[in-house]
């Protein structure tokens, strides 16, 4: 562990936030973007959930790969590298001037920011205790709230008024001044590197390892089912929008806006919660409750602007809050000498999950002659099913012993009695399954 004092841990939370928000932005801005993205390009349902796809899969082979490196490097010089080529990913997809060049750029930007994902999260769990993951998670997800509530919005107009390109402007600039806000405040996290890392010809084997260890295959297919639930329903939430409901994409903002207001304000809420009442039962609640606004939006009937306006914070507080308590658990799954490499490897399983459900989901649907999208309704039902075996399947994914959780009002009391002297290096909590 790397304990900091709590102002300056503060800070370092809220900056991996922001770092976190331009990955999410550079992932979200696509899809409110679809409808201007397969006007200007000619392409239709199918090859704009490839290029969606195409970044997540990219983002996928990038984590595996990271997995063999992440915990050989001080993980502060590896956020700034990646995050260096993240800058240069945008800048590529916004100069790209045919679709084919646009997926090159969307698979580059895959690769950079599945390994930031991981190195952010890495430095979650390196710095805070397992006790408070849950409420740090949640300030990290507020990230997702900012890029909702203030990004993507920003975006969409960019791109009504400038173009699809746009946005991605707006990305290099934002990535750029917190890239050196993160060179001055990020601290340097050597810890890890105490222990010799695993020889190089022994890379590959170790990776097996821990990629079929038991209790690292039910946290991956954990990740895995959220994943394709969740995108096998939003990223086609804005052309349905645009081509069945006549919502005008200068009008997604709004939405996005209004949802993403919500959820900066109950991250951290859901955060907390898991905490208290335990990270698999909370995700439980959440998750089913997600459940209404999913088929809601899927099967939308003819409804007036501002009914959809005052929902669609609904469907993004519940369909966001799923990950706080599951990616809360997930860092108590691994030993801590093993954690950067699951990480690692479970962002990429999450980037694989993201990119099949976004291909998947595509697929299920069509262009009628009249421009209405159809078979989105289906699309729902299969995320609902998904859903349901997440839920089940959470009860089996077992902490190592290194902060697993239990439920805040569950555990012992403190005594009044003088504290023990305290030992000279700092460990991960004890036990707590």
């Amino acid at each position: 562990m790397h304990p900091l004092e709590p102002k300056r841990e503060r800070r370092l939370l809220w900056l991996l936030a922001l770092t976190q928000f331009t990955i999410i932005m550079d992932f979200m801005v696509m899809m409110p973007l679809g409808p201007q993205i397969m006007q200007a390009f000619a392409i239709g349902p199918a090859a704009f959930a490839t290029a969606v796809s195409a970044y997540s899969w990219c983002s996928g082979i990038s984590g595996l790969l990271a997995a063999t490196y992440i915990d050989r490097f001080d993980r502060r010089r590896l956020l700034l590298v990646m995050y260096a080529l993240f800058v240069a990913s945008n800048i590529a997809c916004a100069l790209a001037s045919s679709f084919l060049l646009l997926l090159f750029a969307r698979s580059f930007a895959g690769l950079a920011g599945g390994v930031l994902a991981s190195v952010v999260m890495t430095i979650i769990s390196d710095v805070i205790p397992a006790q408070r993951r849950g409420a740090a998670t949640g300030i990290l997800m507020t990230g997702f709230s900012i890029a909702a509530v203030a990004g993507v919005p920003a975006g969409v107009l960019l791109g009504a008024h400038f173009g699809w390109w746009a946005p991605f402007v707006l990305l290099v600039v934002l990535s750029s001044l917190i890239w050196f806000a993160c060179s001055n405040i990020i601290p340097s996290l050597r810890e890890h590197l105490a222990k010799a890392p695993v020889p190089l010809a022994r890379v590959l084997p170790e990776l097996w390892y821990l990629i079929t260890l038991p209790s690292h295959l039910r946290a991956y297919l954990l990740t895995f089912t959220v994943m394709v639930a969740q995108m096998m329903v939003i990223p086609f939430i804005s052309p349905v929008l645009v081509a069945n409901h006549d919502v005008q994409p200068a009008q997604l903002s709004w939405l996005y806006m209004a949802g993403g207001a919500a959820t900066f304000f109950t991250s951290r809420q859901v955060g907390k919660l898991a905490d208290r009442f335990g990270r698999r039962r909370v995700f439980c609640v959440v998750a089913l409750l997600s459940i209404i606004p999913v088929l809601f939006m899927t099967h939308l009937p003819q409804v007036p602007y501002y009914v959809i306006l005052g929902l669609f914070p609904v469907f993004m507080i519940l369909a966001s809050g799923r990950f706080i308590p599951m990616q809360a658990l997930l860092t108590t799954v691994p030993q801590p000498e093993h954690r950067g490499a699951f990480l690692s490897l479970n962002s990429a399983i999450q980037s694989i999950g993201t990119g099949c459900g976004a291909w998947i989901g595509g697929l299920l649907l069509t262009s009628s002659a009249d421009g209405h999208i159809t078979g989105y309704g289906n699309n729902g039902l299969i995320a609902t099913a998904i859903v349901l075996f997440g839920v089940m399947w959470i009860h089996a994914v077992k902490g190592s012993g290194s902060g697993a959780e239990v439920p805040a009002h569950q555990r012992p009391a403190q005594s009044n009695a003088p504290a023990a002297p305290l030992p000279t290096k700092l460990a991960d909590p004890a036990p707590l399954d």
